[in-house]
């Protein structure tokens, strides 16, 4: 495994579409493990592929963040080709993101999302998401899409970190 460098700000790979994954290989299998581990190096809870210059529709999540994990509690899920295929309610909440560093904002989400996605081996699997999960699975699904949560929010409801003070 290797941590990958995350991309950041307005490089232009956060603002394309990421492809489809159709060739369930070997380097597939490398690439979920080195997000995951870049996702952990970076103390995030969630990272698509495009963050690290990849343009596939992949996907890794642990909302139970890098402590947890080293811990051997480390609740990751892969998401290959992810779709949500279902959304209900409304939370409202703060995020930020590991390609925007420094930023955050509130952003309104749908609370519970039904999602269809692929494993790493190319088996079709549904999940269901509440909460933080779902808020963390629609942030990453925006990214494959080219958005970023900032896209949601006015520039006035943008918070942005001073000097020494971190998110």
């Amino acid at each position: 495994m290797a941590i990958r460098i995350i991309r950041k700000g307005e490089d232009p790979v956060l603002r394309q579409r990421a492809k489809e994954v159709t060739n369930f290989t070997p380097a597939i299998h490398k690439l979920l493990d080195d997000m995951a581990e870049t996702m952990y190096h970076a103390e995030g809870i969630g990272l698509a592929a495009n963050q690290i210059g990849i343009l596939k529709r992949l996907v890794v999540i642990d909302v139970e963040g890098p402590k947890q994990h080293q811990e051997g509690k480390s609740s990751l899920v892969e998401f290959v080709n992810p779709e949500i295929v279902e959304k209900r309610g409304s939370q409202v909440g703060s995020e930020a993101c590991l390609s925007l560093p420094g930023i955050w904002g509130t952003v309104e989400r749908a609370a519970y999302v039904k999602v269809r996605a692929q494993d790493r081996n190319g088996e079709f699997f549904e999940i269901e998401a509440r909460d933080q999960f779902a808020r963390c699975i629609q942030h990453e699904i925006d990214h494959l899409d080219g958005i970023l949560f900032t896209d949601y929010l006015r520039p006035d409801q943008i918070e942005r970190a001073t000097v020494g003070e971190s998110t």
